[in-house]
């Protein structure tokens, strides 16, 4: 990847050795090189003390933490450098009076992505989404269109992720059952990597947020809360087809993953194994670093980036009142 990511998929000891991180495994020590790191993400329960956080901190290396069942604990962030008081209250003041506009703009970015997505796979002969991909099409936009509250939106989106995943039963193989979508716990291996994924793309836009001047709480499409970084929600949305369940479709219908083989299975809970994590966090790797041609900067740019840039979309829009449309993989902007 362009910049360094390191995961830890094991339990054990993170700590710093001279000018190094070292990792202590079964009494083993795994040395990491600090240079040109910018995340670790730590996928089990890993140790540590402050004077590492200290270290990683001076180093700018922001640190994910997950527990042992790949649910999300929460992020270590270097003291915030890019912090703004002005666009804070812009945004602010944005979310008081232009609510609705971002959160359509958000769920109509998902409904073009989606669309994109499934017409794939119509093309390549799976005849039997066409209705549903010409109710996403035609008919949500509608009822989008007519939403006259927060309310009304969460619905219509509630409305096409319900679609989405009824055209994932006729394109999943045969080994994967996929009935509907439970999530706490996820009770199959569909839904433990619709979880898993979900959650490390969450942390990936994270850390393009912390890296421009917005802030993480004051979000438009989810509701501001405690306990969340909700802006983070907002823009991951319209990347979760694109990046998290692409990467699912590829590794169930090439048959690369295995739910007899990457997969614990405990009463109604069901998560990946080690192996599991580090063939879908691989695969999952290449679709946010795979490129394309990116229609207004005329270069190659990544979908790791195209989050960052729908970051910087939105300040415009704050700053400047540019139109906000997120990224499109139709239009590739």
């Amino acid at each position: 990847m362009g910049e360094a990511v390191r995961y830890i998929m094991s339990m054990g000891e993170l700590k710093r050795k001279d000018n190094s991180l070292c990792f202590r495994k079964d009494s083993k020590n795994h040395y990491l090189p600090v240079e040109g790191i910018k995340e670790i993400y730590c996928l089990n329960e890993v140790s540590l003390n402050t004077k590492l956080l200290d270290f990683i901190a001076s180093k700018g290396i922001i640190v994910h933490f997950f527990n042992y069942h790949g649910s999300y604990s929460g992020t270590f962030f270097p003291r915030e450098k890019y912090i703004s008081g002005k666009i804070t209250v812009k945004q602010a003041e944005k979310y008081l009076k232009d609510r609705i506009y971002v959160a359509k703009a958000i769920v109509q970015g998902l409904i073009d992505n989606i669309v994109e997505v499934l017409y794939g796979y119509y093309r390549n002969g799976n005849k039997k989404i066409k209705e549903n991909i010409d109710y996403i099409r035609y008919s949500i936009p509608q009822i989008l269109n007519r939403a006259s509250d927060i309310k009304e939106i969460l619905s219509v989106e509630g409305s096409l992720w319900s679609y989405f995943y009824s055209s994932l039963r006729e394109i999943l193989n045969e080994e994967f059952e996929f009935n509907k979508r439970v999530k706490r716990p996820p009770d199959n291996p569909i839904n433990a990597m619709i979880s898993f994924g979900n959650t490390i793309l969450y942390t990936k836009v994270i850390t393009q947020i912390y890296h421009t001047h917005l802030n993480q709480s004051i979000s438009f499409l989810h509701e501001p809360s405690h306990g969340r970084f909700s802006l983070a929600l907002d823009l991951a949305e319209v990347f979760k087809p694109l990046i998290v369940y692409k990467t699912i479709l590829n590794l169930v219908n090439k048959r690369m993953i295995k739910a007899d083989k990457h997969f614990d299975r405990n009463f109604n809970h069901c998560i990946l194994k080690e192996e599991g994590k580090k063939l879908f966090i691989s695969q999952l790797n290449l679709k946010l670093e795979e490129t394309f041609k990116h229609e207004k900067l005329k270069r190659k740019v990544s979908f790791n980036t195209a989050i960052k840039l729908d970051a910087y979309k939105l300040i415009k829009y704050i700053l400047e009142d540019k139109e906000f449309k997120p990224f499109s993989i139709k239009e590739m902007i």
